[in-house]
């Protein structure tokens, strides 16, 4: 049976999902976060380690101001009521991306990250204005400017994601099948489950059935 530490999520399809039932683009970004609180648990029940949530690319910022300034609004709420309950949960709360956002939305983050940062049951990693590329090409520029060989190793030491193991499952809800700039270099051997349920509709039983087949799958890494 395969082990399972790591699920990385690309929550797509809250937008659609609003407009779908008749609401707003923004209902459904609140829609979709129900949602990520009822994977947390599960992901608690299934002793998994990390989850890395794909929340805010650094192509969103082409969306409208309006439904940005939603998105921010939001996540500084969930930060500020939840963030306690997370530290009571042994949670850990880590943003990777450039942290590059109001003063306000800055402090919270920080605030958020050191509170929970001693956590070990599960972390979590919020991708906001992240990109992967970006990430690779830093991750390289960094490398060269200490002078280091560019190899597989001090690249993977050099992303947001250091001493985090890459993810064994990768999900994209919302019925479109593409990596969108997300985690490229730590999803090279990641078996990828693409799910047709727009995100604030995907539950519990979905998350349990993916789990379920991953741990059914040869993987031979190249191997035979």
């Amino acid at each position: 049976m395969n082990p399972l530490n790591h699920v990385a999520i690309i929550m797509d399809g809250n937008g659609r999902w609003g407009l779908k039932n008749k609401k707003s683009r923004n209902d459904g970004h609140k829609a979709g976060l129900s949602t990520v609180e009822r994977i947390l648990k599960e992901s608690l029940r299934q002793k998994i380690k990390y989850i890395t949530l794909f929340t805010f690319s650094t192509e969103n910022w082409k969306r409208p101001k309006k439904e940005i300034n939603f998105l921010f609004s939001l996540l500084e709420t969930f930060l500020k009521e939840k963030t306690n309950q997370l530290n009571n949960q042994k949670i850990r709360l880590k943003i990777i991306g450039k942290i590059n956002f109001s003063k306000k939305l800055n402090q919270i983050i920080k605030s958020s990250e050191k509170k929970t940062s001693k956590n070990k049951k599960l972390q979590i990693n919020l991708a906001l204005n992240y990109g992967s590329k970006n990430e690779i090409i830093n991750s390289i520029k960094d490398n060269i400017k200490e002078k280091k060989k560019i190899n597989e190793k001090n690249i993977t030491n050099k992303l947001y994601t250091r001493n985090i193991p890459d993810p064994e499952i990768l999900i994209r809800t919302g019925d479109t099948n593409r990596l969108s700039n997300f985690l490229l270099w730590q999803l090279a051997y990641t078996e990828i489950f693409f799910e047709k349920k727009l995100w604030p509709d995907f539950n519990e039983k979905d998350f349990k059935k993916i789990i379920k087949k991953y741990k059914t799958i040869k993987r031979n890494f190249g191997n035979i």
